[in-house]
């Protein structure tokens, strides 16, 4: 299964990423299938480059791409779609604030 994920890049404290394809079990810092752009966190707003024909392309093959990925594309209107929750939450946590809502209403 193919992903578009984020690769570091950069000098020690000043990281910058690039966006690549390959396949999901692949070691990001290994061989990619193919560099799609670009992003800077530490410009003042974030900068990200991307060759959006290349990445339409991608995603019509099926390549998925991550949940930093993905909230990068639907902030700067590639793709349309709500942003996903990066933080997993455990069975036993989603109990808890499940009982925490049905007791504050």
């Amino acid at each position: 299964m193919l992903s578009i994920r984020l690769t570091r890049v950069g000098k020690r404290k000043q990281p910058f990423y690039r966006l690549i394809v390959l396949e999901k079990t692949r070691d990001p810092w290994g061989r990619s299938l193919e560099i799609l752009g670009n992003y800077n966190p530490h410009t003042s707003p974030s900068t990200l480059e991307v060759k959006a024909d290349r990445v339409k392309h991608w995603l019509e093959k099926g390549a998925q791409p991550s949940d930093t990925v993905w909230n990068l594309f639907v902030e700067n209107k590639l793709v349309e779609g709500e942003k996903r929750n990066k933080i997993k939450l455990s069975k036993a946590r989603k109990e808890k604030l499940a009982k925490k809502k049905e007791t504050a209403s």
